[in-house]
């Protein structure tokens, strides 16, 4: 694992209960790519009142998950020391499966695109190798206040 938890969370300014990456395992800086895991349990705070009687882990706590994870890769390039990373916009998300307590999610993201300081992402999340969702994101870099 290249960062855990207590790394990650120096790099992005999410804290329990809003912090939904436990571990990078990759980042490729010259491809632009990361991969990140969150542990899906059944002590999370989501499920108080998400399905409370067959729980599912909501979509939007992935997309959240997959821009937190996009937002590390971003925070580690040097020239955005400093800044905060913003979740701007989701285009053609679909969710395949539903994500249950015992599931890890495995996040990968790819940027493909910058126009100014807007970042476009190829995003998708599994769990034992099958699909769960996929789409693009955009994240927004600012000043960090």
């Amino acid at each position: 694992m290249i960062y855990n938890t207590n790394e990650i969370q120096a790099i992005i300014p999410h804290r329990f209960p809003f912090l939904y990456v436990d571990g990078i395992e990759e980042i490729d800086q010259e491809k632009k790519t990361i991969k990140g895991i969150k542990n899906v349990s059944v002590n999370e705070y989501p499920f108080l009142g998400h399905f409370p009687q067959k729980h599912v882990f909501p979509g939007v706590l992935i997309v959240e998950a997959l821009a937190q994870t996009g937002c590390v890769l971003l925070m580690t390039e040097p020239q955005n020391k400093g800044k905060i990373g913003y979740l701007a916009g989701i285009n053609h998300m679909r969710f395949y499966r539903p994500v249950i307590p015992g599931d890890q999610l495995e996040l990968y993201v790819e940027m493909t695109r910058q126009r100014m300081s807007i970042y476009f992402a190829k995003v998708e999340a599994t769990v034992k190798g099958k699909r769960v969702c996929q789409g693009e994101i955009m994240c927004a870099l600012g000043e960090d206040t």
